[in-house]
């Protein structure tokens, strides 16, 4: 996913940056400086809806990638059945003879 500033953000890199600001709440629940944890609470607030925002554009991106590559697959075994069909087959033999020979 791209930052503003076009940057590729990565899942990993949102799950921290999610984590980073857990810990800011914490230590804001654990602050009592009166108008400056308010001050923080709002910095908090903004930056939870940004990485909400982050979130929902990853799993919108990644979930209109899946379709995509559904329909293509799609359209293409419908237009070539039987050679998709041989395909499976031959991965299917493959993956088998795979299992058979790691587990003797």
């Amino acid at each position: 996913m791209k930052k503003r500033n076009g940057t590729v953000e990565s899942p990993e890199q949102l799950v921290t940056q999610l984590r980073d600001l857990l810990t800011e709440a914490e230590q804001l629940v654990g602050d009592s400086a009166g108008e400056y944890v308010g001050e923080k609470a709002d910095a908090l607030r903004e930056r939870l809806s940004q990485a909400q925002e982050r979130v929902q554009e990853l799993y919108r991106s990644a979930r209109d990638k899946v379709v995509a590559g559904a329909r293509s697959t799609d359209t293409a075994i419908r237009a070539h059945p039987y050679e998709s069909m041989a395909v499976a087959l031959g991965v299917g033999v493959l993956v088998g003879a795979l299992v058979r020979r790691r587990s003797n």
